[in-house]
């Protein structure tokens, strides 16, 4: 096992655990916000438990490559449910990490998200 995936798996880990915490931190606010973004309605209740989930599932580096790959396909629904709202025109709040990420949603997200999903795909390397 590769130190570098290790380090990058815990890294996407506490990334996940960051965000899933504090939508839950910041209680009805954040399903507004989420509703907002074009969440779909059924996936905004439990997310923030999924991330979780998924955060510590990688942090403990538990089931690999399971959770690396659950990690990837959020990042990639989470980019292209932003890129259609900017392809819109549309700037809504980011609501990615509840209460800190009030900041509407632009092109710098998704390099975020691309930056988070190099990190699930060195882990999947362990």
């Amino acid at each position: 096992m590769s130190t570098v995936a290790v380090i990058a798996s815990v890294a996407l880990g506490l990334a996940f655990l960051v965000a899933g915490g504090s939508k839950l931190a910041a209680g009805d606010a954040w399903p507004a916000q989420a509703h907002g973004l074009g969440a779909p309605a059924i996936a905004i209740p439990t997310l923030p438990w999924i991330e979780l989930a998924i955060g510590a599932a990688l942090v403990f580096r538990l089931v690999p490559p399971w959770p690396a790959v659950a990690a990837l396909a959020l990042l990639v629904a989470f980019s292209a449910l932003i890129g259609r709202r900017l392809a819109q025109g549309e700037h809504p709040p980011c609501a990615c990490f509840g209460a800190w990420s009030a900041k509407p949603i632009g092109p710098t997200h998704l390099l975020r998200n691309a930056g988070l999903a190099v990190l699930g795909l060195v882990s999947l390397a362990a």
